[in-house]
């Protein structure tokens, strides 16, 4: 039996499941964390990523959105997150990084997208690529930090 045959079925399989939207984020995600593992140019990563096959039905237009608004705020992004997490950016996993800036860009610059979304989105990209509690430390900060981005959002709300 061939077990990559196997594989690819079943990647197959779960791939349609996944919304457009949804394979943007991932591909995003991905393109974060090569940038942050290997300091690689953002429009290169773009474009290598834009490149590859089987990559799956995908919103094209909010992987870029994403990738490169997130890669061009990092440092204005990352200034947000600090204040809410237990442990300095630079010991974070290069996935729990990724997911944190993608959800925090998310949260502060596409607020057509439900806080409740963002969020969502990001635990289920860090439980995907994630260490075994990664999406709970996720889900924390990106809570803690979406009454500060989304005061609208949160003012119909009772404390």
């Amino acid at each position: 039996m061939n077990m990559s045959k196997d594989y690819d079925a079943g990647a197959a399989k779960k791939s349609p499941n996944k919304s457009p939207r949804h394979r943007a984020r991932e591909l995003a995600l991905q393109g974060i964390y090569q940038w942050r593992v290997t300091s690689g140019e953002d429009a290169q990563i773009e474009k290598q990523i834009h490149a590859e096959k089987n990559l799956g039905r995908y919103d094209k237009e909010l992987f870029s959105k994403l990738l490169r608004g997130a890669l061009s705020q990092h440092a204005d992004l990352e200034a947000l997150l600090a204040p809410h997490l237990d442990r300095p950016l630079a010991e974070l996993s290069p996935v729990e990084f990724a997911v944190l800036l993608l959800g925090t860009f998310e949260l502060s610059q596409h607020l057509e997208v439900p806080y409740k979304v963002v969020i969502n989105e990001a635990v289920e990209l860090a439980k995907t690529f994630g260490g075994t509690d990664g999406h709970k430390f996720v889900n924390g900060v990106l809570d803690k930090l979406a009454p500060q981005l989304r005061t609208v959002e949160f003012s119909g709300r009772a404390s």
